[in-house]
C-alpha cells in the first residue's frame, strides 16, 4: 500500500543524456515519500537502461519503454496512469529538487489548487521568465517583441504564493485528482506549449495556477534539444499556432489566422541555418 503523503514524480526521457541520473538522485533525496516514474521516449543514449539496472532493487523507481517517441505531453500522460500518489510533480530530467523541495511547493496546495510551479534559475541564479507568465495572447506577443509589457511579468518575485496564468513546465506540482480531471495533458500537443495549454484549461475550470515565489529549481537545459535542434524547434512553432488557434480570440479571424501562420513558419525557416551551425560548432 503506497503512503498516505506519497508523491509520484514523472520524468520524461528522449536522449536525455548523463544529467538524468543526477536528477533521480535528488528526487529520491526527498524528504518525502517519492515513486519515481521515468518514461522513456525512444531514447537512444542507454541511459534508460542504465538507470533501469541501477535501480532495480529499489522499488521507489520504474521505467516504461515507449519504444518510440510519442512526444512530452503523451508521455507523461503515460506515466501518470501508473502514479500511485496523490501529488503528481512533472519534472524535466535536467531539473534538480532539494530534499524540501516538493514539502515546499505542496504546502501551497489548497482545495481549488490545479498547479504549482516554482522559479526556475540557471546555474548563475538567473531565472527564467517562463517560471511565470502571462497566457501567450497574440497582442501580448507583439508588446513583449517591441520591448513593452507583454508575455513576461517583470517587478519583484514573489516570496510565497502568487497566482499566476502560467508557470513552467519545467516542474509542476499537481493533485492526481486535478491532473485527472483535466484529462492530463492534451496530446495533440506534441512538444512545447502543452504547459501553457495545461495552465489555461485548469483556470478555465476554475483551478488555481500558483508561483511558490519561495522554491527555487536549478534547471542545467538538457541535451534533448541540442541533439535535435531542428526537429525540436519545427515542433515547438507547430505548437504555438495550435495553442494560438484554440486559446486566442484573434484566431477567429481567418486573416489574422493565416498571417499568424506565415508568420510562425517564416520564424522556424529563418531560425535552421542557426541552429545547424551550432550543431556542427
Amino acid at each position: 500500500m503506497a503512503p498516505a503523503d506519497l508523491t509520484s514524480i514523472v520524468i520524461v526521457l528522449a536522449d536525455s543524456g548523463p544529467l538524468t541520473r543526477d536528477c533521480v538522485e535528488h528526487a529520491l533525496a526527498s524528504d518525502r515519500p517519492v515513486e519515481v516514474i521515468l518514461v522513456d521516449n525512444g531514447s537512444d543514449d542507454g541511459v534508460p537502461e542504465a538507470l533501469d539496472r541501477a535501480y532495480a532493487a529499489d522499488d521507489r523507481v520504474r521505467v516504461i519503454y515507449n519504444r518510440a517517441n510519442l512526444g512530452f505531453g503523451p508521455a507523461v500522460n503515460r506515466g501518470a496512469a501508473t502514479a500511485r500518489g496523490k501529488l503528481l510533480l512533472v519534472l524535466n530530467p535536467d531539473c534538480l529538487i532539494d530534499p524540501d523541495t516538493i514539502s515546499r511547493m505542496a504546502a501551497h496546495v489548497g482545495p481549488h489548487t490545479g498547479i504549482v510551479g516554482a522559479l526556475v534559475q540557471d546555474a548563475a541564479g538567473h531565472i527564467d521568465p517562463a517560471s511565470r507568465r502571462r497566457d501567450p495572447l497574440l497582442g501580448r506577443a507583439l508588446a513583449t517583441k517591441l520591448g513593452r509589457a507583454g508575455i513576461d511579468i517583470g517587478g519583484p518575485l514573489p516570496t510565497g504564493a502568487e497566482p499566476v496564468e502560467v508557470v513552467s513546465g519545467a516542474i509542476l506540482l499537481m493533485p492526481r485528482g486535478a491532473f485527472e480531471t483535466l484529462g492530463g495533458f492534451d496530446e495533440s500537443f506534441f512538444l512545447h506549449c502543452e504547459d501553457m495549454d495545461l495552465c489555461r484549461r485548469a483556470r478555465d475550470m476554475g483551478y488555481q495556477v500558483l508561483l511558490a515565489g519561495d522554491v527555487r529549481v536549478l534547471h542545467r537545459k538538457g541535451g534533448s534539444s541540442r541533439h535535435r535542434p531542428v526537429f525540436v524547434s519545427r515542433h515547438k512553432h507547430r505548437s504555438m499556432f495550435l495553442w494560438f488557434r484554440r486559446h486566442d480570440p484573434a484566431a477567429k479571424n481567418p486573416l489574422v489566422r493565416a498571417v499568424v501562420w506565415l508568420g510562425i513558419w517564416a520564424h522556424f525557416l529563418l531560425k535552421i541555418p542557426g541552429q545547424l551551425l551550432r550543431k556542427r560548432r
